[in-house]
């Protein structure tokens, strides 16, 4: 086994395992700080005066946005899926979980956009799958 072999072994069990490393690191983080920070931006909510409850609200939507603009830049940055990192697609596949917050306040973007996201993920790595099925004939 060379030390490629080996770095690629190793990068893959911290992949699978906790945060990971790069572009795992970046989505997953992004995923656990963006998606539960409904429950505190709900909790301000309440607390703000009224007239900037709703401003406090188009913040959260505007970091869900930010959120699911940076699953696109991870895509755009790894198109293919054999030059992915591993696990990779997996976590580009959790973008899915925007869409509890947006339901939850509403946000009609984010409803459509999360599952979208998902979708498309998924059917990309299908279509791949199916062109390597057909390139090893």
């Amino acid at each position: 086994m060379d030390l490629n072999s080996a770095q690629r072994i190793a990068e893959a069990e911290a992949a699978r395992t906790g945060l990971g490393t790069g572009p795992n690191r970046r989505l997953r983080l992004t995923l656990i700080i963006g998606m539960p920070l409904f429950l505190p931006v709900f909790g301000i909510s309440f607390l703000v005066p009224k007239p900037l409850m709703n401003d406090v609200i188009h913040v959260y939507e505007a970091v869900i946005i930010g959120c699911l603009l940076h699953y696109v830049w991870i895509f755009a940055k790894y198109p293919r899926y054999d030059d992915r990192p591993p696990y990779l697609t997996r976590d580009l596949v959790m973008g899915i979980g925007f869409y509890l917050p947006s339901l939850f306040f509403g946000f009609w973007p984010g409803m459509i956009a999360a599952p979208a996201w998902a979708l498309f993920v998924g059917i990309t790595y299908f279509v791949e799958a199916i062109k390597e099925h057909r390139d090893n004939r």
